[in-house]
């Protein structure tokens, strides 16, 4: 069994480097704690649940460059599209074009729901902003990143409720204390895009029952209720049955319940699953060894995005962040 619990470059602070070069990060998730659609118009939302992986975004300007841009690695064209975007508003404000190299570096596995595409065009959108002197503030990025692919909430730095499709905050939820993620990935890869292209199959009943998960959510992150953020969690998981079926939910819920886990949350979007583990429980290495060897032998001879291996993520914990 692999074990990995790899976290990635930190977080930088905005103005580091020097002039023309400009560092972003922005953090990956787990997939959501909850995702479906409400009874209202603009009604496909999701709930953050982010985690210590990362991408960082490097922009150099290069004033010889006749307002060219590049991106490495060159397959990372939707962060080049925004780079462009930026450099052409710099260019309204200065009047002087913008070309450079954008260097974007991601430990976040792709095309798994882990909001891979979110963190690297925040990242590189907060990296070509410092460097091209454009304040990059969230409700600028959000309108930028609507041209783009729907989004993740991962440029706020709390646990959000967020519209994905339009790209628009609904609301801060607050911070919990910092959890453990034994995840699984299923294999293969789903594109952002074309996922949100098909149609939901929620009934109206659903969406009010998304409506009820929410107002629970919401009250459990606000009394650090990790028991019942679990709960709603695993339910949610298992109403996106009907939209991207897993065939290890069932069994991931039996080994979650036999290790004594809070709950098992999804990429609803994506391949992953995982048990969540409260990190302050006095059995807390008991159980995260215990779920660990369980999820193994459960991916025993499967093969995916991280060979059928076994990762342990931890959530982050925003202390001094909004809410």
């Amino acid at each position: 069994m692999k074990l990995s619990m790899e976290a990635g470059p930190r977080p930088r602070a905005a103005g580091a480097g020097s002039a023309g070069i400009g560092v972003g990060t922005a953090f990956g998730t787990f997939g959501e704690l909850l995702q479906g659609v409400l009874p209202e118009e603009d009604g496909d939302f999701l709930v953050t649940l982010p985690v210590a992986r990362w991408t960082m975004a490097t922009f150099r300007r290069e004033p010889g460059s006749g307002g060219e841009m590049t991106v490495r690695p060159a397959r990372k064209t939707k962060a080049l599209q925004l780079a462009r975007s930026i450099g052409e508003l710099a260019e309204r404000q200065t009047g002087v074009s913008a070309g450079g190299t954008l260097h974007v570096d991601s430990v976040i596995p792709e095309g798994k729901g882990l909001a891979s595409s979110s963190a690297d065009l925040v990242a590189t959108a907060r990296a070509v902003g410092q460097a091209l002197g454009v304040a990059m503030p969230p409700t600028r990025i959000e309108r930028l990143l609507a041209d783009i692919e729907p989004t993740d909430g991962v440029l706020y730095p709390a646990i959000v409720a967020f519209h994905h499709r339009t790209v628009r905050l609904r609301g801060i939820l607050g911070s919990l204390p910092v959890m453990a993620v034994v995840g699984i990935d299923e294999g293969g890869s789903v594109d952002t895009v074309d996922f949100n292209r098909i149609p939901k199959p929620f009934t109206l009943a659903d969406r009010h029952e998304y409506a009820r998960l929410l107002d629970r959510l919401a009250c459990a992150v606000r009394r650090r209720d990790l028991a019942e953020v679990g709960r709603v969690a695993t339910r949610s998981a298992q109403m996106n049955q009907l939209l991207r079926h897993k065939w290890t939910l069932d069994p991931m819920r039996e080994i979650c319940r036999e290790v004594g886990g809070l709950g098992v949350v999804v990429a609803h979007s994506g391949t992953a699953l995982g048990i969540l583990l409260d990190t302050e429980d006095p059995s807390y290495t008991q159980r995260v060894s215990a779920a660990a060897q369980a999820c193994g032998e459960l991916m025993g001879g499967r093969t995916g995005g991280t060979e059928g291996g076994v990762s342990v993520y931890r959530t982050l914990s925003f202390a001094n962040g909004p809410g």
